[in-house]
Order: structure tokens, then sequence, then C-alpha cells
């Protein structure tokens, strides 16, 4: 999933590179971005939903995440990476990490992604930004972060769900 993702961001990336001149390549990557975030929204709040609240506090092992911490580290992971582009304050975190405190911090979490993206100019895209390691990297790469970490820890939450012996939601794409 992850590969598929990425792939799909690379691919509209350099589709649109030949219209940068026009500005073109911006409005149609907001756009197909703007578009697959209210997806990996959608798919993110199904899989969140599967398990049920007495179980939002399972972990597969000691050194997992238990499922509630997983749902709210994808919750802040986003709205920081999303928040250190546009230049907005970043959504505080919960205290607890149940079944309803998790939903509500992703909704909340992905609409203020999507808010925050629609104000991002060009020249916050090519902004370069500190990330961990002593490492940098454009807004793009940072966007394009998040949503890989979001398929990458949604995919870890369904490999939670098939070992309680739930069927995660289908894959939307």
């Amino acid at each position: 999933m992850k590969a598929i993702l990425t792939g799909l961001m690379a691919v509209s990336f350099l589709a649109g590179i030949g219209d940068a001149a026009s500005g073109a390549a911006e409005n149609d990557f907001k756009v197909l971005l703007a578009k697959h975030w209210q997806i990996s929204k959608d798919f993110t709040l199904a899989v969140a939903e599967a398990m049920p609240a007495e179980s939002y506090d399972f972990k597969p092992n000691p050194d997992e995440m238990s499922f509630g911490q997983l749902m709210i580290h994808i919750a802040k992971a986003n709205a920081d990476a999303f928040s250190r582009v546009a230049g907005t304050e970043e959504l505080a975190q919960p205290s607890g990490t149940g079944k309803q405190t998790a939903i509500k911090f992703l909704t909340d979490s992905f609409d203020k992604c999507g808010k925050d993206f629609a104000a991002i100019t060009p020249a916050q895209f090519d902004k370069m930004f500190d990330i961990p390691e002593g490492r940098h990297a454009t807004g793009i790469e940072v966007l394009c972060w998040a949503f890989t970490d979001t398929a990458h820890h949604r995919g870890q939450a369904e490999v939670y769900l098939r070992v309680k012996n739930l069927k995660p939601p289908k894959y939307r794409f």
C-alpha cells in the first residue's frame, strides 16, 4: 500500500512538471491530493470504526502502540506535518486514546490538514523544512511523507484488526 501511494504521488508530481510554467501543475496536484486526502480520511476512519471500543488498548505485542495510541499517532503526525508546511498552529493531542477520543481527533486532524493544504502556496511547497534526524525536506516532501506515513500506520492498524479476527474495511482508492 505504501509503495502504491508513493508511486501515485511521484507519478502525479512528475506528470505535472511540464505544466509548471502556467501554474496548472500546482492546481492539478492540489486537486488530486485534496481528493485522495478525503479518501484517506474516509478509509482511516473506517479502519478506526472497525475496532470495538473495548479493544482500543489492544497491542499485538508489548513493543507496539495500542490500537488507540496508533490512531492518535496518525492524527497527530498528520496535523503536525501539514501545520509545519502551512505555518499554522498544531493541534493539541488529547490525553486519552479511547475510541471516541481517537475518532474525534482523527476527524479534526484530517479536516485541519485539508484546510491547511488548501491555503498552502507554491512558495510553501518549495520551502525547506527541518525534519527529524538533522535532515531537510521541501514542503511537498513533508506532505508526501504525511500521506505515506498515514498509509503505513493504517496498514499496521489493519493487522491489529486481523489479529483480533476482525475483517478490515475494503481498501478504497
